[in-house]
């Protein structure tokens, strides 16, 4: 996890426990039979909904989304640079040695193709497949953990009637009526934290995740395409930066006077962000 992410969680972590801390002990919030309920319930109803490989997975998946870094598009982008240029000076063959070094699974599945002599339609469809089963699998992993996050509200619910029965049924005995609201009502604020703390936020972490390993394969797949077709290492690096974000590729953007130059613009000066004095004008009191 980045650093900025880990201390911006912790400190909303701390104030999110603050705020039970505010106004009374935090022992009032713990109840463990209504954490068993809750915990206990939603367990038991996970593993009658899915096996328990399928939950492994998902558990490895949430740690890998939490604990590993993707690398950035612009980082995508200067690698695919540098194995243009050398597959132009040295053949797509020099590739092999980079097919056994990278780590990205998804590139090297593509340097393995070029190097393998596949067509560009066979390179196109076995990037495409192995995309679209990427994502089936991580819209699986999603599924699963906002299905988990339907169950623990349920569950806080069910440990709350479990205190209402009993303390319906003793009301007129004021030890049993204290002994039995605490668990009605921890068990629902139990299911609300386990539901919108955990299970839906990991589930959102992993769609957005998803969402920027596919744009990382869709560069990849265009730059794989672009040099097993020999095209310029300039041309492919203009075509690549149309994936970035305009602050990314801010620098590499072609100023106006040589757009005016070239296309024999006439502007004038007083519209001209060129020729804008920066010098500083009289100070106004």
């Amino acid at each position: 996890m980045q650093r900025k992410t880990c201390i911006g969680l912790i400190l909303c972590g701390l104030i999110f426990l603050g705020g039970f801390l505010f106004k009374g002990s935090l022992s009032f919030y713990f109840n463990i039979a209504s954490l068993m309920i809750v915990a206990g319930g939603s367990a038991t109803a996970a593993l009658l909904s899915f096996q328990l490989e399928r939950l492994s997975i998902v558990f490895k998946v949430v740690r890998s989304s939490f604990g590993s870094q993707l690398k950035s598009e612009a980082e995508i982008v200067d690698i695919l640079i540098n194995l243009a240029i050398k597959s132009r000076i040295e053949g797509i063959l020099s590739l092999q040695q980079d097919e056994d070094q990278t780590s990205i699974h998804f590139l090297r599945r593509g340097l393995g193709c070029l190097v393998d002599n596949y067509e560009p339609h066979q390179i196109r469809d076995i990037l495409n497949t192995e995309m679209y089963f990427f994502k089936l699998r991580r819209e699986d992993s999603e599924r699963v953990l906002r299905t988990i996050a339907d169950f623990c509200p349920a569950f806080g619910i069910v440990g709350s009637v479990a205190g209402l029965i009993p303390m319906l049924a003793g009301i007129n005995d004021t030890a049993i009526i204290l002994k039995t609201v605490p668990l009605a009502l921890t068990s629902i604020l139990y299911g609300l934290v386990f539901a919108n703390f955990f299970f839906i936020p990991f589930a959102a972490n992993l769609r957005e995740r998803t969402n920027r390993e596919l744009l990382l394969q869709k560069i990849i797949m265009d730059g794989i395409l672009a040099i097993q077709s020999e095209v310029n290492p300039t041309v492919l690096r203009t075509k690549l930066l149309s994936f970035l974000t305009p602050a990314d590729r801010r620098a590499d953007l072609v100023p106006l006077s040589r757009i005016r130059e070239r296309f024999h613009i006439q502007v004038d000066d007083r519209f001209d962000p060129d020729s804008v004095d920066d010098r500083p004008g009289p100070a106004v009191s």
